[in-house]
């Protein structure tokens, strides 16, 4: 299992940055600290695409990195970082658990998620795709949990594995936890792998954050470029005004000439008409 936390100043700085309490932990706790980070921290591409282009080996921002670059220049990450960073503040609070690797669909490995143990019951906690609420884990059966934004279903499909599904939602099924212990060398290598040939989200820009209590999203990858908002599965797209990558960044609240940077690196890819 991985024993990766923050250290004492760094985890006051980021409980200060989501303006939560330290605190015992709790469910409630819990809950809080995971709102705090999908209203905080957004779910991008764009760190990552200008981490690769300026190291020569895969160098990936590991939970200090990753941390301090969110408090400074408002980024965040996709999963393999979030999840490893959201799990070292966790872990520098007290909490128990571990985390996971896991398919979706038939990309094997692909995605990541962390266990938390509390009273005896098992909570999926994932803020990097994100999951907008904790969701309990059981062999026993079929579970519901809502959130604000999207109703979730954990269903057991085997030894060790669920299906975690969402709704409303175009992509009924979120992933499949296999949920098994990743120890935190096979964590960190997966981690490095990620910013290789393979891997993902490194040739678009996408920005997915809750905004004033709405989901919005940018994703270079559809044209014409614009702003998308969900209600409750309903999708509002707003158009772009003056220079897109700029017009993204100061919606989004990340730092302008990185997500103007990654725009350079990765917008012939994907032009717009």
């Amino acid at each position: 299992m991985s024993t990766i936390k923050l250290d004492e100043q760094l985890t006051s700085d980021v409980l200060t940055f989501l303006n939560v309490a330290a605190s015992t932990p709790t469910l409630s706790v819990l809950e809080k600290l995971l709102a705090a980070y999908y209203c905080t921290v957004p779910w991008e591409s764009v760190f990552r695409i200008v981490r690769r282009a300026e190291t020569a080996v895969p160098n990936p921002r590991w939970p200090h990195i990753f941390w301090q670059q969110a408090m400074s220049q408002g980024s965040g990450g996709t999963c393999f970082e979030s999840n490893y960073a959201f799990f070292a503040l966790l872990q520098a609070l007290g909490y128990e658990g571990y985390l996971t690797i896991n398919n979706m669909g038939d990309s094997i490995g692909c995605h990541t998620a962390i266990v938390v143990l509390l009273d005896g019951q098992k909570w999926l906690v994932d803020v990097g795709l994100p999951l907008y609420a904790l969701l309990p884990i059981s062999r026993r059966g079929v579970l519901h949990r809502s959130s604000p934004f999207l109703h979730y279903v954990v269903r057991p499909d085997g030894r060790s594995r669920y299906q975690i599904e969402r709704r409303p939602h175009p992509k009924l099924n979120a992933f499949t936890l296999i949920d098994e212990p990743v120890d935190d060398a096979t964590y960190r290598a997966a981690t490095a792998a990620d910013y290789g040939e393979n891997g993902l989200f490194l040739d678009f820009v996408i920005i997915n954050k809750i905004i004033n209590h709405e989901p919005w999203r940018f994703n270079m990858a559809e044209r014409p470029w614009q702003l998308n908002r969900f209600d409750w599965g309903q999708r509002i797209d707003t158009p772009l005004n003056g220079d897109t990558a700029t017009a993204v960044a100061e919606h989004f609240g990340l730092d302008t000439a990185v997500v103007q940077h990654a725009f350079n690196l990765t917008q012939h890819n994907y032009p717009n008409d």
